[in-house]
């Protein structure tokens, strides 16, 4: 059932563990992450997984948090206690980088007991052999972007399937599910619910079924700023952003690598039965409209605002509210001092944007 989307199953585990071990992208990857063990611990690790739950806890959990101590402050969460263990939910979350948004919080529910999730990930970065095994190993599924289908008609249809799917996965399978507020990440600092999203949803039946949570992620140092600053400013300039074969990939590392100081999630009051009564029995668009602007408000709230937004806003607003240092402060600026000058007043833009 929904082979053409659906992650790997335990059964097809041991296969892929073999085949992720040879490729030699992971042999690169694996020295970033554990440059002091050799190669074939980590390998001898990988094939001695035989189930998608011991490839996460023996390998995913300890390389995420080689990535938390490599490339960030720590990593906080608030809300947890929100969530009943015997429950699953839909989280709808704020969408930063392309792939820690998602890993990082997995690492955060292991944590606390609970079990990890399924994740979205769009079908034009499930390309190479390496990232289709990593990701449908875990708990990835493919989702089909509108670049990536052949008519409007095609991209209707893989999003009905999409909204059984997701059904089927929370209802039936009794998997959690992570997914993104919107189609790709947001660039320019403003955080906001496609209600495409919402409707999706419902395709499949009521979506109140989903136990929708609104999930907020806030970085200290935005993952990709300098990289999301020159595609708005192409877009800008020529109204038309085409990416180059492998910016996706270049995208996934350099969020992993590049420093993101401190890290902290919110997991947001769940949508109820209740919240959504105003607008039950209005057109679907209203209602769709109503519910993305409801998740809004509750990933606004729940963002943190760190001193690198109040300084940008400041810049731009003309202002001094303070809520930084001045180290800080002259952190901010060495940082947009060691990026191209035309891309500055976008990057300042996108750190200002949870603000302004």
């Amino acid at each position: 059932m929904f082979d053409d989307i659906r992650p790997y199953t335990d059964a097809e585990i041991p296969a892929a563990m073999q085949r992720i071990v040879t490729y030699p992208e992971f042999r690169a990857v694996s020295g970033y992450l554990f440059p002091e063990k050799p190669f074939e611990r980590v390998a001898e690790t990988v094939v001695s997984c035989r189930t998608i739950d011991e490839f996460q806890d023996r390998f995913m959990v300890p390389v995420v948090e080689s990535i938390m101590a490599l490339s960030t402050d720590g990593v906080t969460v608030e809300g947890m206690e929100k969530l009943d263990p015997d429950r699953r939910y839909l989280f709808v979350a704020n969408h930063r980088d392309i792939t820690l948004d998602a890993t990082f919080f997995q690492v955060l529910l292991r944590r606390a007991g609970l079990r990890t999730t399924e994740i979205t990930f769009g079908a034009n970065l499930m390309q190479g052999g390496l990232v289709v095994d990593f990701g449908k190993s875990n708990k990835m599924f493919r989702v089909e972007r509108p670049t990536t289908v052949s008519s409007p008609r095609a991209f209707l249809t893989s999003s009905v399937r999409l909204s059984e799917y997701i059904r089927w996965t929370i209802l039936e399978k009794r998997e959690s599910v992570w997914i993104a507020q919107r189609n790709g990440r947001t660039k320019d600092g403003v955080d906001a619910t496609d209600q495409g999203i919402i409707k999706m949803f419902s395709l499949a039946g009521d979506i109140l079924d989903l136990s929708i949570v609104p999930l907020a992620v806030s970085y200290e140092w935005e993952p990709c700023d300098v990289l999301k600053a020159a595609e708005l400013t192409a877009l800008e300039r020529d109204r038309y952003y085409e990416k180059k074969p492998g910016e996706d990939l270049k995208s996934i590392l350099t969020g992993i690598t590049q420093p993101k100081g401190r890290v902290h999630y919110t997991v947001c009051d769940p949508v109820t039965a209740k919240d959504l009564a105003p607008w039950q029995d209005l057109p679907v668009n209203t209602f769709c409209r109503e519910t993305a602007a409801l998740i809004d408000r509750r990933i606004r709230a729940g963002y943190r605002i760190w001193p690198n937004n109040r300084i940008a806003a400041d810049y731009m607003e003309g202002t001094s509210s303070g809520g930084y240092t001045p180290r800080e402060k002259a952190a901010f600026e060495a940082h947009l001092s060691s990026i191209p000058e035309e891309l500055r007043p976008v990057v300042r833009k996108i750190y200002a944007g949870p603000l302004l």
